[in-house]
């Protein structure tokens, strides 16, 4: 079965500025999908009417068989939303605000709760779940929003940059959960600006450009079109730089090291390495915008 279908969709806002023009989008029941492109390209107006926020202006959207025009409530069922914003009360109980999602979807309290507290621990929120909301990190409000969109079970979770301003610690604990809701049977959509999410997670693809969908393939497939990229790693203080075969390193001060990494090279391995030299890394980061260099050699060949 599709969890996704979408067909020629269109959106005009106005009379004039048409965000979406005539995309088709299939996605697979079980799919971890990731629907890349820059901003303004209708990344956010596809989920916006995919979840009911937006008016599409023609075209057909089916979630699990559910046409958005006339069973918008079994669409709303079927899904689960992670926004790039935090929308909750910031002043309520971490708790609170899971357990209170679950009511708006009918669902009694004698089972919101053990299941809240379930997900909450899972997310590494469980001491936390009494506190208010303004006292938890970033990564943990981001983690709150994960817990808050799957109280009620959907089948589809679509989370737009669910990492943005997480810790890479705290990121990689998010892709593990993420992970094993998939493997659960939970159909992921993910929007991000880290390739390394993409690569990491998911399984397929589509890259949108001024509404329209340029490519859509295995993400293994788009990979290719990547051959050599620089990392920016953030480590404690050192000074000698180790010898690491088949690694390029360079030291840019005490605290900051580059490295280029080949397609066929993974950068873990170099992470571990690093890590038996007694150099601890705290941070990663491209050096560029490795999904620009990913749309740039798309769009020339």
């Amino acid at each position: 079965m599709l969890a996704i279908d979408i067909q020629n969709l269109v959106k005009t806002y106005g009379t004039k500025v048409k965000a979406l023009k005539g995309i088709n989008l299939q996605i697979e029941e079980g799919d971890f999908f990731a629907l890349l492109g820059a901003n303004g390209a209708g990344k956010t107006t596809t989920i916006g009417i995919l979840t009911g926020l937006v008016n599409k202006t023609s075209g057909t959207v089916k979630v699990f068989g559910h046409d958005l025009d006339t069973e918008l409530n079994k669409v709303k069922e079927s899904i689960g939303v992670v926004p790039q914003e935090f929308n909750f009360g910031m002043f309520e109980k971490v708790i609170d605000i899971v357990v209170n999602q679950a009511g708006f979807y009918g669902i009694p309290k004698e089972i919101a709760v053990p299941r809240a507290n379930e997900m909450l621990d899972k997310l590494g929120l469980a001491e936390k779940k009494e506190e208010k909301a303004m006292t938890l990190s970033g990564g943990m409000k981001r983690r709150l929003m994960i817990a808050r969109s799957m109280i009620h079970q959907p089948k589809l979770l679509i989370l737009d940059e669910p990492t943005a301003g997480v810790d890479v610690e705290l990121r990689h604990g998010m892709w593990e959960y993420l992970n094993q809701l998939n493997a659960e049977g939970t159909t992921i959509l993910l929007t991000t600006h880290y390739l390394e999410e993409v690569e990491q997670l998911c399984k397929n693809a589509a890259i949108i450009k001024e509404g329209k969908i340029i490519k859509n393939d295995a993400v293994k497939n788009l990979l290719r079109a990547l051959d050599t990229e620089t990392y920016v790693l953030e480590v404690d203080d050192v000074t000698v730089l180790p010898k690491i075969n088949n690694f390029k390193l360079n030291l840019i001060d005490s605290h900051t090291l580059e490295v280029e990494i080949k397609r066929q090279q993974n950068i873990n391995l170099l992470i571990t390495e690093l890590t038996t030299s007694k150099i601890n890394v705290v941070g990663i980061r491209p050096k560029g915008n490795r999904l620009e260099e990913l749309f740039l050699n798309i769009l020339a060949k």
